[in-house]
């Protein structure tokens, strides 16, 4: 044992080895099942992107280090402690209760979270991605066990489970899952049924600050719950890279047409080009421009929440938008 924390406090480096030996009480991923000195811990093995990892049955001090995983924390009633927050904001998604983010303790960027911080909060699971950090896994585990999904954005579903079982809340999801389900159901069925949105065709264009115009194609986050809706999709959609997004320039701008164009803003509109494309001509002979069906939305609620809550908020919009 005394072994094992000299090899942590070495790993930690900085940390004290008072902060050592806490986390290692906590355990890492690949520790025994003693936890000091209590007999043995309540753990249970979840199989992740990095493989089988154990974790507690009941984790109480959980890190969250990207916007999906806070989302399925919150949904299933977990309490994060620490959590990270985009490169364009300071705070988190505005779309969450405030009630439930305030304490939450800010534990840097996300994809460069600072470990010092991460460390300093005693954590007894981290939940993030490989996609995020896969480069700095073997730090995070030093620290508490970690589990991490493939990747982030359309996979989301398959997600959630994942921190639902690493959170030991698969009962709760089940309840919000078939609660989406319902929800789902009902919005189609307030915007005129599955024959009627097979026939629309809907768009989602996102400006994004320092990069190409995206159209979003149907491998994303907002693709999948279009997808869930029935949603008509022009076919510029299947073009997308990866399925992810047709990139084009604000000269192309006319191929984002459709029956209805939803569209959000990362970073600054003007240098984003949004203020100078929608005020174009192309833009405005959109068949959505003319028929008043262009509807902005928040960038961080449809195309960063990447959770159960943020699509319970989508729905509401998207029907408010397309019966109103």
């Amino acid at each position: 044992m005394a072994t094992s924390l000299r090899r942590r406090g070495l790993a930690l480096g900085a940390l004290s080895l008072a902060g050592a030996l806490t986390l290692s009480a906590c355990g890492s991923s690949d520790s025994g099942d003693k936890a000091s000195g209590s007999g043995p811990a309540k753990t249970h093995t979840v199989k992740t992107a990095m493989g089988d990892v154990k974790v507690p049955v009941n984790p109480e001090r959980v890190v969250v280090l990207d916007t999906g995983e806070l989302d399925s924390a919150l949904t299933l009633g977990v309490q994060p402690v620490g959590g990270t927050h985009s490169a364009s904001e300071d705070s988190f998604p505005s779309y969450l209760p405030a009630s439930r983010t305030k304490n939450i303790k800010q534990v840097g960027e996300i994809a460069n979270p600072n470990l010092e911080t991460v460390a300093s909060l005693k954590p007894d699971l981290i939940l993030t991605s490989k996609v995020r950090d896969g480069d700095r896994y073997e730090q995070l585990r030093a620290i508490a066990p970690t589990v991490m999904t493939e990747s982030t954005g359309t996979a989301w579903k398959e997600n959630f489970q994942l921190h639902a079982e690493a959170l030991g809340k698969q009962a709760e999801a089940k309840k919000v899952v078939a609660d989406y389900d319902a929800h789902v159901a009902k919005v189609t069925e307030a915007i005129g049924g599955k024959e009627k949105t097979a026939a629309t065709e809907v768009n989602f264009v996102r400006f994004v600050e320092g990069a190409d115009i995206r159209i979003y194609g149907k491998q994303n986050y907002i693709g999948s719950i279009l997808a869930d809706l029935g949603m008509g999709r022009p076919a510029i959609t299947d073009k997308a890279k990866d399925g992810f997004s047709y990139d084009v320039s604000p000269e192309k701008i006319d191929l984002a047409d459709a029956d209805v164009v939803f569209t959000s803003t990362y970073g600054d509109p003007a240098k984003a080009g949004a203020t100078k494309t929608m005020n174009s001509g192309l833009w405005k002979g959109l068949k959505a421009s003319k028929d008043g069906k262009v509807f902005k939305v928040d960038d961080r609620l449809w195309i960063a929440g990447i959770g159960y809550t943020a699509a319970g908020k989508i729905l509401d919009e998207f029907q408010a938008k397309m019966t109103g």
